[in-house]
């Protein structure tokens, strides 16, 4: 996970400098109290623009967030400012704005002779989004008291949603194994890659065998050595098997690292003797997200990159299929072989062999049962052409007492809001696709703007 870079830019006008320079203290003040809000956060790097009132003062500050490679731009509106003077750097900038629409008094009152000044600013930010609008300049909007209401949470909900988007458009996605014959819902073209901005890197056999002659056996007994300490490492796995694995593991994490991936996918199928990998590399997928990098199943390049993006922005991302109802409890059982973000697994995740029914080569692979909490799952559906539907869902993740499946694959249960049969049938109607990704917390509203700014279609069950 990276913070979100955020240019905080502050609204004035200049008529009041000139004629009660005094409200500046309070005025200033006021800026500060939510640069320090924002920027404290753990999830934020914050750059304070200067309190800007005309024209050159409003291209120069944004023109120093550009040079900055800020995130988005959140505007803070101190009191009433002019449109015209911040219009052109607004409409002209490639940053993506975030209005913070809020107040300094929770309760307006005229006790105060200057309430009024200092509570206005809600009709300049009517005024700049006229202009924004006409303009047709994406923004976004978020209203409320800057204490006494989300709003700065929603705000930085939204900011990280633009993060995961300019993710997403720079992504680099390997794939180890081609497709995953027959599986269509996540195909999409070469040509739509190109314009999502996703590039793509295919790892060859030879490649792989390359890459499993640079693995050093110091590497070797230094990963056995993390895993022994990280995991649960069944007594049964043979020592010599162990180290062959690993050994193939090193090589895809040696393979990613020189590619710069920020996301990779493995199709199981095509991952055999001959491949040069020492069998399907289920615990670097698992160590991979751990690490914050991408991953989905059977040469799924989509929902790889869609994982990688929100991997910027949260360490709590992973990527999940639903695999089967229980109707009874009214829970949905997700799992997916040996894949998942095992930074999320509410117990020690088991490390063991895998005899593997559908290749010619045996592996290891990591188990764990996901924790529980709230969480968001997010689906990004494609509909044809270039078109997408970013489907998501804020669901209660539950450790039901269930022996059966822990110790032997990954495994968890999810609730949501209305009962299965109708969440199941909304999903499907949608399109959903039988991969997808979970993240926890409610991040619906990152979802949201992510769907926006990527110009994608948006549904929420």
């Amino acid at each position: 996970m990276e913070k979100v870079k955020i240019g905080l830019l502050p609204l004035y006008v200049k008529l009041y400098d000139d004629g009660a320079p005094n409200m500046r203290v309070r005025i200033d003040a006021f800026t500060e109290t939510i640069a320090k809000i924002i920027g404290g956060r753990d999830d934020v790097k914050l750059l304070k623009g200067k309190v800007c009132r005309v024209s050159g003062e409003f291209s120069a500050q944004i023109e120093m967030f550009e040079k900055e490679n800020v995130d988005c731009i959140i505007t803070l509106h101190l009191a009433y400012s002019p449109s015209l003077e911040s219009e052109n750097a607004l409409k002209n900038t490639g940053l993506p704005i975030i209005i913070l629409d809020t107040t300094p008094n929770f309760e307006f009152t005229d006790d105060d002779d200057l309430s009024i000044s200092y509570n206005h600013g809600i009709h300049g930010v009517q005024d700049m989004c006229n202009l924004l609008v006409r303009n047709k300049k994406q923004f976004f909007v978020e209203a409320g008291h800057y204490e006494k209401s989300d709003v700065i949470e929603r705000v930085v909900k939204r900011a990280k949603g633009i993060k995961a988007a300019n993710a997403l458009k720079s992504s680099r996605v390997g794939r180890i194994g081609g497709e995953f014959a027959g599986m269509g819902d996540f195909c999409v073209s070469d040509s739509v890659f190109c314009e999502l901005g996703i590039e793509r890197i295919e790892m060859k056999s030879d490649e792989a065998r390359e890459y499993t002659l640079k693995v050093t056996d110091d590497e070797i007994d230094a990963q056995i050595v993390a895993d022994k300490a990280k995991y649960d490492v069944d007594g049964t796995v043979e020592p010599v098997f162990f180290r062959n694995c690993i050994k193939g593991d090193l090589a895809v994490r040696k393979w990613i690292e020189d590619n710069k991936l920020t996301a990779f996918t493995a199709n199981f199928l095509n991952i055999k003797k001959d491949f040069g990998l020492f069998g399907m590399p289920f615990c670097e997928a698992n160590r991979a997200m751990e690490r914050s990098i991408g991953y989905a199943g059977e040469g799924d390049i989509l929902t790889a990159a869609l994982v990688g993006a929100f991997m910027n922005i949260s360490d709590e991302v992973s990527f999940i299929e639903m695999f089967c109802p229980d109707w009874k409890n009214d829970i949905i059982f997700i799992s997916h072989m040996g894949e998942m973000n095992t930074a999320l697994s509410a117990e020690k995740p088991k490390l063991l062999k895998k005899v593997m029914k559908y290749s010619d080569i045996d592996t290891t692979w990591l188990c764990g049962t996901y924790k529980a909490g709230v969480a968001t799952i997010i689906d990004l559906a494609p509909l044809g052409g270039s078109r997408f539907r970013v489907i998501t869902s804020k669901v209660e993740m539950k450790t039901p007492d269930c022996k059966k499946f822990r110790g032997s694959t990954t495994c968890g249960w999810f609730k949501p809001d209305k009962n299965i049969g109708a969440f199941l049938e909304d999903y499907s109607k949608l399109g959903g696709t039988h991969h997808l990704s979970i993240m926890y917390g409610d991040m619906r509203k990152t979802a949201e703007t992510f769907a926006e700014v990527m110009n994608f279609e948006y549904f929420e069950i």
